[in-house]
C-alpha cells in the first residue's frame, strides 16, 4: 500500500478550509418513505464548465439550482416532481448532453436535457419501475452497446403484508433491447441503498455491487455482487466477501496504489473500509482511521449513521481524501443525534479527521452529497442535502489549487467514456481513477476526473478506454483538459 508504512504521517500542506455559501432554500422532507434518500447531482447543463445542482426534495419538489458563477446559485425552471428520493445525471441517448434520472417512491422519471438547462420528461424506452420505492441507481455501457445498461435498487415493498420489516423488494437490471430494455429481476433483494457498476478486479467487465440496509434484512441478507458476464449473483465460491452491515452508500477509489479500487461502505456504526487484493477485498486495519464509527465532536457517544461517501482530493496533495455525510435516520434512540459530517484527510494512507477545522462538520441530518469544483478554480467544493434542514453548500478556499481536471470524450453512445480508467503520474507517483456513475447515496454525476498534483506544475496522463484500447502517455499542465478519442 502506497504510504501505509508512514504510521506517523504528518501534513505536507495546510489543512483544507471551506466557507459556507448562501443558496436558495431547499429541504429534503417527508414521512417514513423519505427517511432514506435525499440525493443530489451536479450537472453542467449549459456547457459553461460551472456545474448546476439538482436535488431531490422528498415530499417537496426537486430543485434545479443554476450556477451563476462565483458560487452564486438561483432556482431555475424545472418540471414539478415530488416524492423524489434521488437524482443521477448522465447522457442516456449519446447526444453529448446530460439527461437526468429521478428516483422516486413511486414511478421513476427520466428527463431529457436540451443543453441550456431545460429538461423535459422523456422515457427513453426505460421502464419507470411502477410503484417501487427506488433508492439506488448505477449505469454502465457493455461492450458494443450504444445505450447504457441500468441498475435500479429498490427498498421496502410497501404492499407486502407485515412490512416494513422483512419485506425488502427485488431490484432491477435493464439491458438495451431494440428500442427498449430487457428486464432482469435481481432476486433476492435486501433493501438496496446504493449500487455501483465497477470493474473492481480489472478484468475488463463491470460487476454490480449492491449495498443493503441490514435494518430490514430477511434471513441470510448481506451485501451482494452481480456478475454481468455470468448473469448471476456471485457467492463465496467465487471469492466474494459478503459482509452483513446496515449498508447506506459506496465510495470507490484506488487509495493503495495497486490500480484497483478500494471501498468505503457507509453504515450505522463502522464505515466499513475494504482494501483491494488480487482476489477481491479485505478489511482494512482499524488504524487506517477511516471507520468513523462515532461522532468526533460533542458529547453524543452513540454510533454514527453514515450516508453519502466520496473519495476526493480536497487539498490537492495527490492523495484521495474521504467525505462522509452523517445524520440520524430520524429519531433512532440507539444512534447519535448530534452526528457531524466527516472530512478525513488522507496523509500517506492514514486518515485524519479535519471536518470541524475545515468548517463542514454540520450537525444536520445529512443524506446525499456532491464533491465537485463548482466555481472552476481548481479546488473541490461541497454540497450536502439534509433531511428536514436546508441544503448546505461550502466553497473550498484552501491555498492549494494545483490540480488537473480531465474530461473524456469518445464517439458512439458512451460519449463520456464511462468505464474508462485514467492514469496520471508526476514525480510523486501514480494516481488511477475509474470513471463511474452510481454509488454514493441516492445521487451521482459524470463530472471531470479531478487529480491533485501537490507541488508539481505538470503531469503525464493516459487513458484506458472502455473497450480496452490503451492510449499513449501525454503531458498536461495544471487546469482543465479534454482528452478526446480519435475515431478508428
Amino acid at each position: 500500500m502506497r504510504g501505509m508504512l508512514l504510521l506517523l504521517a504528518t501534513p505536507a500542506m495546510a489543512d483544507p478550509a471551506f466557507v459556507p455559501v448562501p443558496v436558495p432554500d431547499h429541504v429534503y422532507a417527508g414521512g417514513w418513505e423519505h427517511f432514506v434518500g435525499g440525493g443530489i447531482a451536479a450537472v453542467d447543463c449549459d456547457g459553461d464548465a460551472l456545474p448546476e445542482l439538482v436535488a431531490a426534495g422528498g415530499e417537496r419538489p426537486v430543485t434545479l439550482l443554476h450556477n451563476l458563477g462565483d458560487m452564486a446559485f438561483a432556482v431555475a425552471p424545472f418540471p414539478a416532481i415530488t416524492r423524489a428520493t434521488g437524482v443521477y445525471a448522465l447522457d442516456l441517448d449519446g447526444d453529448a448532453v446530460d439527461d437526468l434520472i429521478v428516483l422516486r417512491a413511486g414511478p421513476n422519471v427520466t428527463l431529457k436535457g436540451d443543453g441550456t438547462c431545460g429538461f423535459v420528461i422523456h422515457d427513453f424506452g426505460i421502464p419507470d419501475g411502477g410503484d417501487a420505492w427506488t433508492t439506488a441507481f448505477s449505469a454502465t455501457w457493455e461492450e458494443g452497446a450504444i445505450r447504457p445498461t441500468l441498475a435500479f435498487g429498490n427498498y421496502v415493498d410497501r404492499d407486502a403484508p407485515g412490512g416494513p420489516f422483512g419485506t425488502c423488494d427485488t431490484n432491477l437490471l435493464l439491458r438495451p433491447d431494440g428500442d427498449g430494455y430487457a428486464e432482469t429481476i435481481l432476486d433476492p433483494g435486501f433493501c438496496a441503498l446504493s449500487v455501483l457498476f465497477s470493474d473492481e478486479n480489472r478484468d475488463g467487465v463491470a460487476t454490480l455491487r449492491l449495498s443493503n440496509d441490514r435494518h430490514y434484512y430477511v434471513s441470510g441478507g448481506a451485501e451482494q455482487m452481480y456478475s454481468l458476464a455470468l448473469d448471476r449473483f456471485l457467492t463465496a465460491d467465487d471469492g466474494f466477501d459478503a459482509p452483513s452491515i446496515w449498508g447506506m452508500g459506496i465510495a470507490s477509489r484506488d487509495i493503495t496504489g495497486d490500480a484497483r479500487p478500494d471501498l468505503v461502505l457507509t453504515s450505522m456504526g463502522d464505515q466499513l473500509t475494504m482494501l483491494s487484493t488480487l482476489t477481491g477485498h479485505q478489511m482494512a486495519p482499524f488504524s487506517i482511521g477511516s471507520f468513523a464509527q462515532r461522532p468526533h465532536v460533542g458529547e453524543d457517544g452513540r454510533p454514527s449513521t453514515g450516508w453519502h461517501a466520496a473519495f476526493a482530493d480536497v487539498d490537492n496533495d495527490g492523495d484521495a481524501d474521504l467525505f462522509i455525510a452523517k445524520g440520524n435516520v430520524d429519531q433512532m434512540p440507539g444512534m447519535a443525534m448530534a452526528d457531524p459530517n466527516n472530512l478525513l484527510l488522507n496523509q500517506g494512507g492514514i486518515f485524519r479527521e479535519v471536518s470541524q477545522t475545515a468548517g463542514v462538520a454540520s450537525l444536520h441530518r445529512g443524506r446525499g452529497a456532491v464533491v465537485a469544483d463548482l466555481d472552476a478554480d481548481g479546488r473541490l467544493d461541497l454540497a450536502v442535502v439534509n433531511r428536514r434542514a436546508p441544503l448546505e453548500v461550502w466553497r473550498n478556499v484552501s491555498a492549494a489549487d494545483n490540480a488537473v481536471s480531465i474530461t473524456l470524450e469518445q464517439p458512439g453512445g458512451n460519449r463520456a467514456a464511462v468505464g474508462a480508467w485514467v492514469e496520471l503520474r508526476t514525480s510523486a507517483g501514480l494516481q488511477v481513477q475509474e470513471l463511474t456513475i452510481g454509488g454514493g447515496h441516492a445521487g451521482g454525476s459524470i463530472l471531470p476526473l479531478h487529480f491533485g498534483i501537490g507541488g508539481a506544475t505538470s503531469a503525464e496522463v493516459r487513458v484506458l478506454w472502455p473497450d480496452g484500447t490503451q492510449g499513449d502517455w501525454r503531458p498536461v499542465g495544471v487546469g482543465p483538459i479534454t482528452l478526446a478519442r480519435v475515431p478508428d
